[in-house]
């Protein structure tokens, strides 16, 4: 039992899943001051005010529609900064990536598939190419 539990624990994937979920953790520890030190108190700028207080009494009930307010905001906030340090960056590298690479393939005119650039005959169709 303590073996099968230890090979279970030891798969590349759990350990992989628990590096994962620390790293995940940390970087939403960053993000999260990102937002809260850098880019809400930029919005002070522009005069946007803290909706925290707003509340509506409903009979007993309180619903803090300010509260709910502030979490959407900061929603948007952290969606827009990954946007930006994240997927932005990331779709450039990833353009610059395969604007580098050269071709290694070319069509054949004849039956459509991909051959070596250097062919002078398509190994699928045997045309002979121009």
């Amino acid at each position: 039992m303590i073996k099968g539990f230890r090979d279970f624990i030891m798969r590349g994937n759990v350990v992989d899943l628990a590096v994962a979920v620390v790293i995940a953790g940390a970087f939403g520890a960053v993000v999260a001051s990102l937002v809260a030190d850098v880019l809400t108190p930029l919005l002070g700028f522009v005069g946007v005010p803290d909706f925290s207080q707003w509340t509506v009494t409903a009979g007993s009930a309180e619903i803090r529609i300010g509260a709910f307010l502030n979490t959407i905001i900061t929603f948007f906030l952290i969606a827009l900064a990954i946007y930006l340090l994240i997927v932005k960056p990331k779709e450039a590298f990833d353009a610059r990536l395969v604007r580098d690479q050269e071709a290694t393939t070319k069509g054949c005119p004849f039956c459509a598939s991909d051959i070596p650039i250097a062919a002078n005959r398509c190994p699928l169709c045997t045309s002979q190419l121009p």
